[in-house]
């Protein structure tokens, strides 16, 4: 038996040292707990119901179109019929205009041949206004004295923006789950110190490659070009892989307003649906190998026009964004929060299934769950279905900085001065910040959860390993010290709460259904959504159980995490100098290039870094 002065002891050690964690054992109704969700979730599940009906009947939801707004209002609806409280659509802050295709077909006339032309036009892409047929050309300039060339020869022209794009034989499966040996190598992973992002060249001198780029568009502008067409990144075989339109390019004097859009960033500009941009050209991405052959004709100088009719319908009669909240309160502990969630938006060129309808079903179905069971859990769970997520983590971002805090004043530029280590990384907390315990986010598709990523914080392995020792028997158990970027968990991690994002299997995602025309709920696994629904709800469960919050880690560890709208760090760091650094991209989870990334944005918020081969976002 311990003497009073060595609990004493005890309990003071691990008031002053982060590092000292109780784990907290599971009582006998906890483990009760968990069995009845268990059984509910692979037994009664809704899952399927909620993803078909996200899917089939409301569609893709863009950020602030009409259907992501009747999904706003579906899931507050469905939430509240399943029996949680205080279910709201939920404003987060000005957003932009909303867009909807209305109509599209384009064709080709190659060298006296008819073709469809296979492709589907960006988000926020302006109308044709009526078909529109021109010569398909393209700009081969790599520097000024190129463009010269092409003056006066481009109005009214479809131009192809890039060369051709190398299409290699799929020996690979698309199709993958997380090996065992991967998922061991992830659990081993060690802590790392952060990389500086304050490298490269200096402030103001952005890098050649991507300077021309912006100058080639702006030589569209000025040169009445009709369409833009890119060719589809990262998939072949007929899946086109759709993000939003690059917006019209500010004039070269423009100079950012202090405190506004592109503050302390010259190159940020105004982004395509904000409510003063001006329109853009209108812009497609099509199927790479029907790209690669006009782009040969075009090369070989035999003619080739393209027929374009577009259109789309903007919406500007409400431009705040909102995300639908609603929760199971708590009972001795109700005041605090435990929190899962995911991105309801999605791009609009498939339904929006496994990006992210999918994580949203899981959520749901989480929660449908824990009301069923009739759990009372000591602590308040809350859900969030985020929109803007696609466009920069906006909505979740807008919640936090709403209900938690804030780094610095909220300012673009306290935030960048945060992240690249030139300012203090203080938090301004909301009264919401010391009694928020954790929130768990899932958005990387339709496969099951595997383990999860600690962000870091070393502290929470014995809790983690102790509440996945239910799942063994499903695959899941790995608990890392890893990092993982690009998806609504940043929004708390980068102000020092625990946020966490799900290890997945992959299935399909990248190679197949991330934003693109495949993103469809054919593409999802029922089983697989059943049992991360029901590990979800044990973790959200588990966490409102405990005596205390979940612990955090220190503050300066979460400085990298920037919650700027408009400050786009590529214009500090080119391609070449993330290479230099270890640094590479993830968006939504996934391991991404620059070229893969919507201008819509914020490049600095897709950033990871690559250490014992295992990637850290900072």
């Amino acid at each position: 038996m311990l003497r009073k002065w060595n609990i004493a002891f005890l309990l003071v050690v691990g008031m002053l040292s982060p590092s000292f964690v109780f784990a907290q054992t599971a009582t006998g109704a906890q483990r009760s707990a968990v069995e009845m969700i268990r059984d509910e979730g692979m037994n009664r599940s809704q899952a399927m119901a909620t993803m078909k009906y996200l899917s089939d009947v409301i569609g893709a939801r863009l950020t602030n179109s009409p259907a992501q707004r009747r999904s706003n209002n579906w899931t507050r609806e469905q939430l509240e019929k399943w029996g949680m409280k205080n279910s709201i659509v939920d404003p987060w802050g000005e957003f932009g205009k909303g867009w909807e295709l209305r109509r599209y077909t384009a064709s080709v006339n190659a060298n006296g041949e008819f073709v469809a032309f296979r492709a589907f036009p960006k988000a926020w892409s302006p109308s044709t206004n009526g078909a529109i047929t021109g010569d398909v050309v393209f700009v081969d300039a790599t520097d000024e004295a190129g463009l010269e060339k092409y003056k006066g020869k481009l109005k009214g022209a479809v131009v192809l923006t890039m060369p051709e794009r190398p299409v290699e034989p799929g020996f690979k499966p698309i199709a993958t789950r997380v090996s065992d040996e991967e998922l061991a190598k992830l659990d081993a992973a060690k802590p790392n110190d952060n990389v500086q992002l304050n490298r490269g060249r200096p402030a103001g001198a952005p890098g050649g490659a991507q300077a021309f780029n912006a100058r080639k568009m702006r030589f569209y502008f000025e040169e009445g070009v009709a369409v833009l067409v890119d060719p589809s990144m990262g998939t072949d075989s007929g899946t086109i892989r759709v993000m939003g339109a690059s917006p019209a390019p500010p004039p070269v004097t423009t100079t950012p307003t202090p405190g506004g859009p592109g503050a302390g960033n010259p190159s940020a500009g105004m982004r395509v649906y904000s409510k003063n941009a001006p329109p853009t050209i209108p812009q497609l991405v099509a199927e790479t190998e029907q790209y690669n052959r006009m782009y040969r004709l075009v090369k070989q100088g035999l003619p080739v026009k393209m027929t374009v009719d577009l259109a789309v319908k903007f919406f500007d009669d409400d431009l705040q964004g909102y995300n639908t909240i609603a929760e199971i309160p708590g009972t001795d502990l109700k005041d605090e929060v435990v929190m899962v969630g995911g991105h309801l938006d999605s791009w609009h060129s498939g339904n929006g299934s496994t990006d992210n309808g999918a994580g949203v079903t899981m959520a749901m179905e989480a929660m449908r769950i824990l009301a069923a069971t009739g759990v009372k859990p000591r602590r308040t769970i809350k859900i969030g279905l985020w929109t803007g997520e696609e466009q920069g983590l906006l909505g979740s971002r807008g919640w936090v900085a709403k209900n938690l805090g804030q780094l610095g004043d909220g300012s673009d530029a306290a935030a960048f001065a945060a992240m690249a280590g030139t300012g203090a990384a203080s938090i301004n907390k909301k009264p919401g910040y010391d009694k928020f315990s954790a929130y768990y986010n899932l958005d990387n598709g339709t496969g099951q959860i595997r383990g999860i990523n600690m962000q870091g914080n070393e502290q929470l392995r014995p809790i983690f390993r102790e509440w996945f020792g239910p799942f063994k028997d499903l695959g899941a158990s790995t608990v890392t010290v890893n990092s993982v970027g690009g998806t609504d968990h940043q929004a708390f991690d980068g102000i020092g709460l625990p946020g966490f994002q799900f290890i997945q299997d992959p299935i399909e995602y990248f190679g197949r259904t991330w934003h693109t025309t495949q993103d469809v709920a054919d593409r999802t696994l029922e089983e697989d959504m059943k049992r991360s629904a029901v590990i979800m709800a044990a973790f959200a469960y588990n966490t409102a159980m405990m005596d205390s919050v979940l612990p955090r880690k220190n503050p300066a560890t979460a400085a990298y995490a920037s919650f700027t709208s408009n400050f786009d760090l590529m214009a500090l760091n080119d391609e070449m100098e993330f290479r230099r650094m270890g640094l590479r991209q993830q968006w939504c989870g996934q391991d991404v290039t620059s070229e893969m990334i919507s201008d819509d944005i914020p490049l600095f918020l897709t950033l990871t870094a690559r250490h014992d081969g295992v990637r850290h976002n900072h």
